[in-house]
């Protein structure tokens, strides 16, 4: 009887510890996705123009203790951006092998170097270029722009 108990809370002990251990993966993974789309993603415009960047920047919180000089936003729908994370596997900037390329429509903000926070200037650049993201998790989703 004894073995039968402690067999069974070793096994609750070690449904519990892989809970906790997925738990944990997920949440950050969703932040991290969070934060992309936050900073990298405006599915609504086609291209922006220099008011744009100045805008959508400060909206966003870029701007706010210093400007942050170049970002790139993809106007994409989120499925078209989600389907780049199944392409195959390219090595990021980092080293890891967890980046992807696709070709997408993006407004690229350059900060002009005159200007001070909140007050960012930009320069906008709108094209259609490759792009290359990372993603993580099961399935992956994009939680960093690369280049």
């Amino acid at each position: 009887m004894a073995l039968q108990t402690t067999r069974a809370l070793l096994l609750l002990l070690l449904l519990t510890l892989l809970g906790l251990g997925l738990v944990q993966p997920s949440y950050g993974q969703d932040r991290m996705y969070q934060r992309f789309l936050r900073q990298h993603v405006d599915p609504d415009v086609t291209g922006g123009n220099d008011g744009y960047c100045n805008l959508v920047m400060q909206r966003r919180k870029m701007t706010s203790h210093q400007c942050k000089r170049f970002n790139t936003f993809i106007h994409e729908d989120l499925g078209s951006i989600h389907s780049i994370c199944r392409t195959a596997n390219i090595q990021c900037k980092n080293g890891r092998m967890n980046c992807h390329e696709g070709v997408v429509k993006v407004t690229d903000c350059r900060e002009t170097g005159s200007s001070r926070a909140p007050n960012c200037r930009y320069r906008a650049k709108a094209s259609t270029r490759r792009v290359v993201i990372a993603c993580e998790g099961n399935p992956e989703v994009p939680v960093h722009f690369d280049k």
